[in-house]
């Protein structure tokens, strides 16, 4: 497989995780419940801040993968800086 055929490959995994990341920050927000590996925190339980700093957190890790996949699915040439 060429390089290019590798990137495109991560880059629609990333894509997907980047969708899968969206689903869960809208999950979140609607029944205030986030997923923490085999537990969830919810809105009451934790305040508004830490539930809010736990959404942050999942929407930074979206805008990550979504920057990754345009850049390996788009030849971008981010990590060439």
């Amino acid at each position: 497989m060429s390089d290019r055929g590798a990137e495109l490959i991560i880059g629609v995994g990333c894509a997907v995780l980047a969708v899968l990341l969206v689903l869960r920050i809208g999950r979140a927000l609607r029944t205030g419940e986030v997923p923490l590996y085999r537990s969830r925190l919810t809105r009451a339980e934790a305040g508004d801040a830490r539930f809010l700093t736990l959404l942050g957190i999942n929407v930074l890790a979206f805008v990550a993968m979504f920057v990754i996949a345009a850049d390996l699915i788009l030849g971008l040439g981010l990590r060439a800086r």
